[in-house]
């Protein structure tokens, strides 16, 4: 005779608050843990992108955040082994509306949350992410703290002290942990096409030197696409270093953290190599170094932009272009000084979105066109940026 099967529990494991987030005013959201068990504090933010999570979560850009999808259903078409944007995950947690469905895509080689539980990132699921948005969009980002225990008990008071302690982004050089610890020259692979994968390049016309402050891999392939070899070299390298390995052009990448904190000394670095007259290419906290090098301040912002779907205005050419975000710091824009020409501005709020120096062959931009995740609608900065390599190469041989 078999024994009688032990009667299960009527409440399912999925409504049991497994997670919660605690924000610094006491604020106090409920939901289903996921990915790895324990707990994270960090800046909350909201990326308001339809595709590309697993892009958006390995960009180290988000070091110190925990980043609230508004987009509801996160997660649905795996994770694979080739979008990653960095060797490691510098994302504090992740925050979706709905709970996971099983993963239905050709290039899907683990479930979301096995590969968050891989990265040892604490998620939580089943919030109201559009209440949280709208918090966020009227408070401005705070500083919260994310925990998931399977048993669902938390030490509510501890988690706020938690949070409350954080020092936060503002006045914290966050490049300095994400950078490469060595050089190292780029495997050369271009951008991803369904019909090859990564296809390498082989040719090699121009030497960039990109500095790292938490560079994107689609930064690289893009160089790769455009026939460069890419030397990558770690934050901190002097001047004189990045100049012994003779780059036709530099690169400053994006990055993580406070621009005024990174630029203690990254701002003598660059000083010493816009002397030099080469052409200085940045993205992001490049753009926010590059602008404080030359004399500018920046700023935190309540919101900051994360998305991909940012209208830009392009000055110079008076069209708009759809762009791809990521940043909680901008430009001051009184500040800037008068040999600095203002290129592009965003049409949400007006903040300084390019500049570039009016006597040398040095841009920046405040967003993302390695469009990974998002438009391809500014490709052409890359393009551009080749362009001032190949007529400074013209000016030394004439």
């Amino acid at each position: 005779m078999n024994k009688k099967a032990k009667k299960t529990s009527s409440k399912k494991i999925s409504q049991i608050n497994t997670g919660i987030l605690v924000l610094e005013n006491k604020k106090i959201f409920k939901g289903i843990g996921i990915g790895y068990q324990g707990k994270a504090t960090g800046e909350i933010c909201f990326n308001t992108s339809l595709t590309g999570y697993q892009e958006i979560i390995s960009d180290p850009s988000y070091a110190g955040q925990i980043i609230n999808f508004t987009f509801p259903h996160i997660g649905n078409v795996g994770t694979n082994k080739e979008d990653h944007e960095s060797d490691k995950i510098w994302t504090r947690g992740v925050i979706f509306n709905s709970e996971i469905t099983s993963p239905s895509n050709y290039r899907s080689f683990l479930h979301l949350d096995s590969w968050l539980k891989k990265n040892k990132i604490v998620g939580i699921t089943g919030l109201d992410t559009r209440s949280l948005t709208n918090f966020i969009r009227d408070k401005g980002a705070p500083k919260g703290t994310i925990c998931y225990t399977r048993n669902g008990r938390f030490n509510v008071n501890k988690l706020i002290n938690t949070t409350i302690h954080w020092s936060g982004l503002k006045n914290l050089d966050l490049a300095q942990i994400v950078t490469t610890q060595k050089n190292y020259i780029w495997k050369g692979f271009k951008t991803w096409r369904k019909e090859t994968g990564f296809k390498k390049n082989n040719k090699k016309s121009f030497h960039v030197v990109a500095i790292d402050y938490g560079i994107k891999k689609n930064i690289l392939r893009y160089f790769s696409d455009f026939n460069c070899k890419v030397t990558v070299v770690p934050c901190k390298t002097t001047a004189n270093k990045i100049l012994a390995l003779k780059p036709n052009g530099i690169f400053l990448s994006n990055g993580p953290g406070d621009p005024a904190a990174t630029g203690k000394y990254a701002i003598d670095i660059i000083k010493n190599l816009i002397k030099k007259n080469l052409p200085i290419f940045g993205i992001c906290l490049g753009h926010q170094i590059l602008a404080l090098t030359l004399g500018a301040r920046t700023k935190k912002m309540k919101l900051g932009h994360r998305g991909a779907n940012h209208p830009v205005k392009n000055l110079i050419h008076d069209n708009v272009e759809i762009t791809s975000q990521n940043h909680g710091f901008e430009i001051v824009r009184e500040s800037l000084p008068k040999n600095i020409e203002v290129t592009h501005k965003s049409l949400f709020d007006n903040c300084i979105e390019g500049i570039r120096l009016k006597n040398k062959p040095i841009f920046s931009v405040q967003y993302h066109p390695e469009s990974n995740p998002g438009p391809q609608d500014s490709i052409y900065l890359f393009q551009e940026f080749i362009n001032n390599m190949k007529k400074n190469a013209k000016k030394k041989r004439s």
